[in-house]
C-alpha cells in the first residue's frame, strides 16, 4: 500500500514543469543555511537539535523533490547549461 502511494506521488511530481523543479531544487539552499546557522542562536541544545532535524529534513525533502520533478532529462539540461556558461 505504501509503495502504491509513493509511486503515485512520484508520478504526480514528475508531471510538474521544469521551472517548478528548478525552483524547488534551489529552495533547498536556504534550508541548508538555516539548519546550520541556527546553531549560533542562544537557545537550548534540545531546541537546536529539534530545529536542525526539521530544517535539514526540509532541505533534503526539497532537494530530492526537486530532482524528482526535474527527472533525468532536466538534470541533463541543467548540466548542459552549466557547461556552456563556464
Amino acid at each position: 500500500m505504501v509503495s502504491n502511494y509513493f509511486l503515485s506521488f512520484k508520478s504526480w511530481l514528475s508531471k510538474l514543469s521544469f521551472r517548478t523543479g528548478v525552483i524547488v531544487t534551489i529552495s533547498c539552499i536556504p534550508f541548508y543555511i538555516l539548519s546550520f546557522a541556527q546553531m549560533a542562536l542562544p537557545i537550548s541544545t534540545a531546541a537546536k537539535g529539534a530545529l536542525w532535524v526539521v530544517l535539514f529534513g526540509l532541505a533534503k525533502t526539497t532537494q530530492y523533490g526537486g530532482l524528482t520533478i526535474l527527472g533525468v532529462e532536466g538534470v541533463k539540461k541543467i548540466k548542459n547549461f552549466w557547461n556552456k556558461a563556464h
